[in-house]
């Protein structure tokens, strides 16, 4: 095992014998630690002919071990207070929960088992299909969803990675059965594939050697690498409307493939996103659109630079009769960013922002997990905390607006609207 440590925030990283990630720092905000476990086993690898499969297992792996029910697993976390939350994205699934330092050893041992031997039980598959199946459902009768998933489809195709519904169709999730769950969970999950961060009142090197003792002698198979399809850019505008006539607001979903976060260019594309409307409220989008046309009830842009160039996306929703005003005012402010660049202002204000936010977002002990999760993902240097700060003041007016020119096409924009609208926007 082997243990670094660097300056700010001042974690401790070690890996393992059997090659898992473990960070440790030290809080003493609460007398308690949070725990965040992070695997491999996010969306894109589900099996190509069956989407739907890590979303399932992330809904069913905490639900009975081959030592523990589903009910002692309950009672367990219940006596001591501790909520354990499941998630996946498109890269890891994660556990994350919070407990009293005195029950760190008992909890590390419990997410262990759950990590390493999931039971899958028929019983706890049965009722997690029906509720799967019910939240697709929802999913296909809500506008929002919709045209998020439908942008994603048009950007990537619906059989990449990226373009393919988090949760599945019905068809494929009434299919997923245990075994599928099981040979999923014996691919994808193993100590290379896992990153343990624990933040709270214990001193790191404590904190590690309890991670030790609760994942150090798993051992399993080292999973296939990632096969991921470079996808090319769309380099005309593609338009699609999902007619939902018995809705009152029509979403739009407005978006471009954008750059991988290992890109240099990344802090350009960020800033230039947070200046064209990272926050609903804030932005040029938010201040045109929202403020004084007051067209839209929400609109607000995101940038998902990821391990593959990620999506730019750009959300609103709208009364059905502001569809092709609104659409056409976003065609307007990215053409004018993209024509004159940000100010400098801008610029400067953008910077102090996402500069001065960061300490806020590392008040928290789950807070300060998630980040050094991130770090630890895309290999980011446990000191970048320290030096972020220093990479966006570096960036130029011109960088931002290089940025801008590059991915802010409208002509080369991928459109979905959903709701009560069945026109087609230019």
């Amino acid at each position: 095992m082997t243990t670094t440590t660097h300056p700010g925030l001042a974690p401790s990283r070690a890996i393992l014998d059997n090659g898992a990630v473990v960070i440790a720092k030290r809080s003493q905000t609460t007398p308690a630690v949070t725990l965040h476990a992070a695997i491999a086993a996010g969306l894109v690898f589900d099996p190509p002919d069956r989407s739907g499969v890590a979303h399932f297992v992330s809904r069913t792996i905490d639900r009975g071990t081959r030592m523990r029910p589903a009910e002692t697993i309950a009672e367990e976390l219940d006596r001591r207070g501790v909520s354990l939350n499941v998630t996946v994205n498109r890269h890891v699934l994660s556990l994350v929960c919070t407990c009293l330092v005195d029950d760190l050893d008992t909890i590390l041992a419990l997410v262990a088992d759950i990590v390493g031997q999931p039971a899958f039980p028929d019983d706890e598959v049965h009722t997690r299909r029906g509720e799967i199946v019910t939240m697709i459902r929802q999913d296909e009768d809500n506008p929002a969803t919709m045209a998020s998933e439908g942008l994603l489809a048009g950007l990537y195709g619906p059989m990449h990675g990226y373009g393919r519904r988090p949760r599945g169709s019905i068809e494929s999730v009434e299919a997923i059965d245990r075994a599928m769950l099981g040979r999923f969970h014996e691919t994808r999950f193993a100590p290379r594939t896992l990153s343990l961060v624990m933040v709270g009142d214990v001193e790191a090197a404590a904190a590690i050697e309890a991670a030790a003792a609760a994942f150090g002698s798993w051992q399993a198979p080292q999973p296939p690498p990632l096969q991921l399809d470079e996808v090319v850019p769309p380099v005309r505008r593609r338009v699609h409307v999902m007619p939902m006539m018995n809705k009152v607001q029509a979403d739009i979903a407005y978006g471009f493939i954008s750059i991988r976060r290992a890109d240099p260019a990344y802090y350009a594309y960020w800033l230039m996103n947070n200046i064209l409307g990272q926050y609903s409220l804030g932005g040029r989008l938010g201040d045109r659109i929202r403020e004084r046309q007051g067209m839209a009830y929400y609109v607000f842009s995101a940038l998902d630079a990821n391990v593959i160039p990620g999506p730019l996306f750009i959300r609103a929703g709208v009364s059905p009769a502001n569809v092709d005003r609104a659409i056409a005012s976003i065609d307007e402010e990215l053409a004018k960013l993209a024509a004159e660049g940000p100010t400098e202002s801008e610029l400067t204000e953008s910077k102090q922002y996402l500069i001065g936010s960061m300490p806020r977002h590392l008040e928290t002990n789950i807070g300060i997990a998630h980040f050094l999760q991130t770090v630890e993902f895309f290999g980011l240097g446990l000191d970048y905390d320290v030096r972020m700060p220093a990479l966006l003041r570096a960036v130029t007016r011109d960088e931002v607006h290089d940025a801008a020119r590059r991915v802010l096409v409208p002509d080369r924009a991928t459109l979905v609207v959903a709701g009560p609208y069945a026109g087609q926007p230019a």
